[in-house]
């Protein structure tokens, strides 16, 4: 088996067709001796900040010397990338030979694991082989029934920002969505919450108390942003002073808040992270798709907002490091998202937009998408491939101008190689 061979057999089994649940998660890695059960771990959901965190939170224990896995979802450009060990992707003879290790037992068992049941398998297995000190494990959906959610009581289960989404699994209001994520608290353990919405947080504030788990909601008064630029941003989390994070969004300033108040207490509980490593590796954290700058004559950012929240905090930024600019957008949408919500929060900053139909079942149609712009008012256009929209964005944007791609994670790999294929053809950026 090759690496793209293995990468094809994990894509061919489709988890709609299965009830959520555990069992079949914990049936496979039974079969291959539960290396879950030798490993540490951080276990994060949220709604979103998700990845950001996780990838924070990553490079801080990588500077302070441990060796850590990373295990998220999804993937920009490559599939390796959903699984790392000190901030390198799986090799291809690595992703094959363990996921040889793995298609026996999953095709021995009854009902055969979901796709993403097994790729949680293949990074649990991979992490204990790399005899990882500590992984750091996203949430792919919702909490309780998540594959991810087979680990023992982790070293800490952290809370992102919450928001509506994936709404017709979840349920339909905040606090259902927050029950579904607090799955991931577990008797006895510690917690750690951005906090900021009081239907979740009364959600999380029960739900540890009644597993008797100790919960930490991040103080913000803490965090004092300096500056913020297209190279990222400067802030103090008191008492830690000028913190440099090279990532654009201005809320990756609060997803860092919320990692370091989880390693605080992961200090706390004996684990060595030094300050010299939080500002070390806060510095070299690295997370394409989030507030990426992509080219600079026009700016040209890419951005993984796909939901309403995810949206509200684009915007946020936008106005931040474009006050009173409209922007040029590139958009594509899932079907199942708040689309109107989503369209009435960037209105305002649209001078114009050209529409593209993500790579995914779910996604808007671009003539759909284009038609609730026009509705508004914005001027918009439809583009038949993302390397076109990329195209006439960046014309549309002129040198001066700016371009933001944004509204789902399926296309940002397109989006990422349109772009590069455009600056490589054109003028010097």
């Amino acid at each position: 088996m090759t690496g793209q061979e293995a990468i094809a057999y994990i894509h061919s089994f489709n988890w709609e067709k299965h009830t959520p649940g555990l069992a079949r998660i914990r049936t496979l890695l039974r079969a291959l001796g539960d290396p879950q059960k030798r490993m540490k771990f951080v276990h994060v959901a949220g709604t979103n900040g998700k990845g950001s965190t996780c990838a924070m939170l990553a490079a801080v224990l990588k500077a302070a010397g441990y060796r850590v896995g990373l295990n998220t979802s999804p993937y920009l450009v490559t599939f390796h990338e959903r699984v790392q060990v000190d901030g390198v992707p799986i090799s291809d003879g690595d992703l094959a030979a363990i996921t040889e290790q793995v298609r026996p037992a999953a095709e021995a068992m009854e009902e055969h694991p979901t796709e993403f049941e097994l790729i949680t398998a293949i990074a649990l297995l991979y992490f204990r082989q790399r005899d990882c000190d500590l992984v750091v494990l996203e949430v792919g959906l919702g909490g309780a029934l998540d594959a991810s959610n087979v680990i023992d009581v982790p070293e800490a289960a952290v809370l992102t920002a919450m928001g509506t989404d994936h709404v017709a699994l979840l349920g339909p209001t905040l606090a259902d969505i927050a029950a579904a994520k607090a799955g991931i608290i577990k008797p006895g353990g510690d917690v750690v919450s951005c906090g900021g919405c009081p239907e979740a947080d009364a959600v999380f504030r029960r739900v540890c108390e009644q597993q008797n788990a100790h919960l930490t909601e991040v103080d913000f008064s803490r965090l004092r942003p300096q500056a913020l630029t297209l190279d990222g941003s400067t802030f103090d989390f008191a008492p830690y002073e000028a913190l440099r994070l090279p990532l654009a969004g201005a809320y990756q300033m609060k997803n860092a808040a919320v990692a370091i108040t989880a390693l605080e207490i992961l200090r706390r509980k004996g684990w060595r992270i030094p300050d010299a490593a939080i500002r070390d590796g806060l510095a070299a954290v690295r997370w394409p798709g989030r507030f990426e700058v992509l080219r600079r004559s026009p700016v040209f950012l890419l951005d993984g907002a796909h939901n309403a929240h995810g949206i509200a905090a684009a915007a946020e930024s936008l106005r931040a490091l474009f006050p009173g600019q409209k922007l040029v957008f590139l958009l594509g949408i899932l079907a199942d998202k708040d689309v109107d919500h989503m369209l009435d929060l960037l209105a305002p900053l649209a001078r114009q937009v050209f529409t593209v139909r993500p790579d995914s079942p779910r996604a808007l149609t671009a003539e759909a998408l284009c038609g609730l712009l026009e509705a508004r008012g914005i001027p918009a256009q439809v583009c038949s491939t993302v390397e076109a929209g990329v195209a006439a964005a960046i014309r549309a944007a002129g040198p001066d101008g700016a371009v933001c791609a944004l509204g789902s994670l399926y296309f940002s790999g397109d989006v990422r190689r349109a772009v590069t294929k455009e600056s490589e053809s054109g003028p010097p950026v």
